[in-house]
């Protein structure tokens, strides 16, 4: 990318936007333009479009949607479909309309069919059914994957969509509903080790499968593509290369934490997929390979995780 060009992150406070903000300032971008969700409600179409119309950036990140856990996308099914549709919409359509030249999107592992062969491989997109637990909000990524494409065909845009394996990193959210597993857990057992809780409860069995890569990793993949992408905008994987089972990785945030009490397992309770390990193939042909391991990562959120409660505390 144009070290001069004007850049706009949507969704920059979040996990991931907050990763390429962090990328963009490291390299030496300047021209970075933000809006928090107060300043611009990406679900309002006039809204989306006035501030694109005003700024007129070359680049466009989308890192705004409606995420959550296992549960919210259980409960939510309508709004996560919904409100990541009328986001994606609304920005692919308004940068469209208003000179935007490189645009990345960013797809998710839920995409692919529930049953596919593992690894999963980029052409098993739409060979199978969803897993039913998040079926809206992968709708609306298959959704907005095609969009992105589309107007890539057309010749609007060069685009970049990425499918991330399941991601942690700073910013994670950690409340103890609508959080994904690696904040879930790691809140659970820190609290648990901290008070001197003798048994933490999991949600499921703890028998299905997950593949972990740290944002700072699938950022840093990113940037190399941007820069030489042999791709196009075929959608891309991107993962750690290797999966572990939820036990597993409880385990390792039990020992990080400190907890030496009992793990109990609530089965009835959602496990979701049963396995999702990427076929990250195409991505490691361009050189990339993840550099933080999933037990320092699992490290560096239990470090955050406990500033925010000492923050907390002091107030």
């Amino acid at each position: 990318m144009d070290k001069g060009a004007k850049i706009y992150v949507a969704g920059h406070n979040g996990m991931v936007g907050s990763a390429i903000m962090r990328r963009l300032s490291a390299e030496g971008y300047r021209r970075v333009v933000t809006r928090s969700r107060a300043e611009l409600d990406l679900l309002d179409q006039r809204a989306a479009d006035a501030f694109f119309s005003s700024e007129k950036p070359e680049v466009t990140f989308l890192a705004a949607a409606k995420v959550g856990g296992i549960m919210a996308n259980v409960t939510n099914q309508a709004a996560f479909l919904y409100e990541n549709l009328q986001i994606q919409n609304n920005v692919m359509r308004s940068a469209a309309r208003h000179g935007t030249k490189k645009f990345v999107f960013l797809g998710s592992s839920c995409i692919y069919p529930r049953d596919c062969p593992q690894p999963i491989k980029e052409s098993y997109l739409l060979t199978g059914p969803f897993e039913p637990t998040n079926e809206g909000y992968a709708v609306a990524k298959v959704a907005g994957l095609k969009l992105c494409d589309y107007f890539a065909k057309d010749g609007v845009w060069e685009g970049l969509t990425l499918v991330p394996c399941n991601l942690y990193g700073p910013g994670d959210n950690f409340d103890p509903v609508n959080s994904h597993v690696m904040a879930a857990l790691v809140r659970r057992f820190v609290d648990a080790a901290e008070s001197g809780c003798g048994c933490v409860t999991c949600w499921g069995t703890g028998r299905p499968r997950r593949e972990f890569l740290h944002t700072d990793d699938l950022v840093r993949c990113m940037f190399m593509l941007l820069e030489d992408n042999p791709y196009g905008n075929e959608p891309l994987n991107v993962g750690y290369g290797s999966d572990i089972t939820i036990r597993e990785l409880a385990q390792i945030v039990a020992e990080k934490s400190g907890f030496q009490g009992e793990i109990a397992w609530d089965g009835t309770k959602p496990d979701g997929m049963p396995q999702k390990l990427m076929d990250s193939t195409r991505a490691r042909k361009t050189g990339f390979a993840p550099e933080i391991s999933i037990e320092q990562g699992v490290e560096l959120l239990i470090s955050e995780y406990r500033t925010i409660r000492a923050s907390a505390g002091r107030r």
